[in-house]
């Protein structure tokens, strides 16, 4: 691995291929991901911004070690710890949110009693009211984003990762979420953060990466890769007379 101590995450050539089959039961190739290079540093919020489609979950279920690529490597510094939130991934739905939480903290590591100590904060962020205590599958997937962002802000890891949940929900929870990003980036936590809005990327990461067609279009400053992106959907809006 890079022998930068700042690189947690070192990924090489990155591909991801998935197989299935069409309707006329006639197989095809889809290529997620076409050769990624990328680093993740300590401390930093790292963005990556695409269109729905584009290899961005993908990436992210990779760099969470959920999958394997289908080719490439991704090298970790030892004893890295990540987590990953993302809508529907990891909830028990016939447990309530409170138990929910309670479980994803034990799975980070947290004992029963730490976990139950986290409870009060989680509940006063997720704003779920009596919803707390009722069983997930009951939520909308605005309720399971709030449970899983609150989550999330107390689990104890070296990287998180998060996947599109700032896209659904009111726009009082978003701005409190992004503030809350902002916090955990002043408190030097290192976030990759995926999304298709260039505003959200451009307000809470430091450094951003362009996801196109399974290929880096673009990475480096956020301002200068979101202004690329922007302008690479208005021609797209254009082209379909938007």
């Amino acid at each position: 691995m890079n022998t930068d101590k700042k690189t947690l995450l070192a990924a090489t050539n990155l591909s991801m291929t998935y197989k299935t089959r069409s309707r006329t039961f006639r197989s095809f190739e889809h290529h997620a991901l076409k050769g990624l290079t990328l680093e993740v540093k300590r401390g930093e919020t790292l963005g990556i911004l695409g269109r729905n489609g584009c290899g961005k979950s993908s990436l992210l279920r990779i760099l969470a070690g959920i999958v394997h690529p289908t080719s490439g490597q991704l090298e970790l510094q030892s004893g890295l710890t990540r987590s990953l939130l993302t809508l529907g991934l990891g909830f028990r739905p016939d447990l309530s949110g409170r138990d929910n939480a309670i479980l994803s903290a034990m799975l980070q590591g947290k004992s029963k009693k730490q976990a139950k100590a986290t409870l009060e904060t989680i509940q006063e962020f997720a704003e779920l009211g009596k919803f707390f205590h009722q069983p997930v599958r009951t939520y909308s997937a605005g309720m399971r984003a709030r449970l899983g962002f609150a989550t999330a802000l107390k689990t104890d890891v070296d990287v998180l990762l998060i996947d599109e949940v700032l896209s659904v929900g009111d726009t009082h929870f978003k701005h409190k979420a992004e503030q809350a990003m902002l916090e955990k980036l002043n408190g030097h936590q290192t976030v990759v953060f995926v999304s298709h809005n260039a505003g959200q990327i451009d307000k809470v990461c430091n450094r951003a990466i362009w996801i196109e067609g399974g290929v880096i279009r673009g990475q480096g400053n956020t301002k200068e890769v979101a202004k690329s992106y922007r302008q690479f959907m208005n021609e797209l809006d254009k082209e379909k007379g938007v």
